[in-house]
């Protein structure tokens, strides 16, 4: 079933969607808007093996989601604002769309009831 479906062209607004499809991911986001962190106070709360988790860090860095430095043997990662204001921007437009549409169909239909 999953081989008929049409194969979409990566952009950067797909890539964030992916990112943020994984709930690790989206919780290190989270975590993120609180101020930058390392990646071992990231990685903390996961039970999982630290090269798995900096996967999840790569993915998100690779999308413009986070960028990282590092300072000595510390790497430190921070959320890029910018990147996940266009996913918002993309939902809510979406979103007043489809409350156009409804207001426009509640409305026909109080005047078809008339």
């Amino acid at each position: 079933m999953l081989s008929h479906m049409p194969k979409h062209s990566s952009t950067p607004l797909n890539d964030v969607f992916h990112a943020l499809a994984d709930p690790t991911r989206r919780s290190v986001i989270q975590r993120l808007s609180d101020g930058p962190a390392s990646v071992s106070e990231l990685a903390e709360p996961f039970d999982m093996a630290l090269p798995s988790f900096v996967q999840h860090l790569k993915v998100l860095e690779q999308c413009g989601l986070i960028r990282s430095e590092k300072v000595g043997r510390v790497r430190t990662c921070q959320m890029v604002t910018e990147t996940l204001s266009s996913a918002e921007q993309w939902i809510t437009d979406r979103r007043k769309l489809w409350e156009g549409r409804l207001d426009a169909l509640a409305k026909h239909l109080e005047n078809h009831e008339e």
